[in-house]
């Protein structure tokens, strides 16, 4: 047994600033999404899974521990082609097959097309984990926000589910699962990313009335709402003592690793889950999400 507090890397961290979209491949400090340490267990055998942001952080790990459990992936990213050719390796050294599909969801059309180029690689699809997110650097004020920032923000965070979710159901089976990342942004909003939190807050309203519809289908729809996680957006986002101190307020005194997560999108991706619908399941290392 290891202390929790103790179980993954603590600030000070020392990185450069990277600009949108940042790198995981350039990170000094590397997040860990699983490679060493995620056993799979056979939970996903057989299924197919799509998920966006694959490419590095959060999404990377998920991917390699759908794979690790039987999943073949698919993998969409918007333009990091070195992280998410790193994400296609550690899937493929599973067993597994991979497909990389590098596109903008800011783009209605880019959506319809990560959706059909899946669907045509593998015939259907299982398991959609609607992870990809844009988060502008911090701002001094509410102000600062600019249109085109916000726009893009909230095309790229929440209305790119609503275009991938009503393209990808007529190729989702009963047994399939959907699974939204959202955040506890969505319950302790920061105003310097402001326009972030507000569509991690529409994505908890998404995903609750998404549940209502798509079980008359025979498909469950859930979230995972991360706290801090040490990921390329953090470097995008904020910058000097903010991101060498970042998680470091969290009461386990450290941000999560992105292995940390993805033990939760497969528990909801699961047969395990089966009577779990329209929640949010908090990994937030303590912090409450009320």
């Amino acid at each position: 047994m290891r202390d929790p507090k103790t179980a993954g890397k603590k600030p000070p961290f020392r990185e450069e600033e990277q600009d949108a979209p940042a790198r995981e491949s350039v990170m000094r400090t590397k997040p860990d999404f699983g490679e060493e340490s995620y056993k799979g267990h056979g939970r996903l055998e057989g299924r197919v899974a799509l998920v966006t942001g694959a490419d590095s952080g959060i999404g990377r790990a998920v991917a390699l521990a759908f794979a690790r459990e039987g999943a073949d992936v698919a993998v969409s990213y918007w333009k990091e082609h070195d992280d998410a050719r790193e994400t296609a390796r550690v899937v493929e050294a599973a067993g597994k097959r991979a497909v990389l599909l590098p596109g903008d969801l800011a783009s209605a059309d880019e959506c319809r097309r990560v959706v059909d180029e899946t669907v045509k690689a593998f015939g259907r699809i299982d398991v959609l984990v609607n992870n990809a997110a844009f988060q502008g650097e911090t701002v001094e004020s509410f102000e600062d926000l600019d249109t085109e920032r916000i726009e893009r923000t909230f095309r790229t965070n929440i209305l790119a589910m609503f275009h991938i979710v009503k393209h990808a159901l007529p190729h989702m089976k009963a047994g399939a699962t959907i699974i939204n990342t959202a955040s506890i942004q969505a319950y302790l909003p920061s105003g310097p990313i402001l326009d972030y939190a507000s569509t991690k807050g529409a994505i908890i309203t998404f995903t609750k009335g998404l549940a209502q519809e798509v079980i008359k289908k025979g498909i469950r729809a859930n979230a995972v709402a991360p706290g801090p996680v040490w990921t390329p957006l953090i470097v995008q986002s904020f910058e000097g003592e903010k991101i060498a101190k970042f998680g470091g307020n969290s009461p386990m005194e450290r941000p999560a690793q992105p292995a940390e997560l993805a033990p939760a999108f497969v528990f909801l991706a699961c047969d395990e889950s089966r009577y779990v619908n329209g929640e949010v399941l908090g990994v937030t290392g303590g912090k409450p999400l009320a």
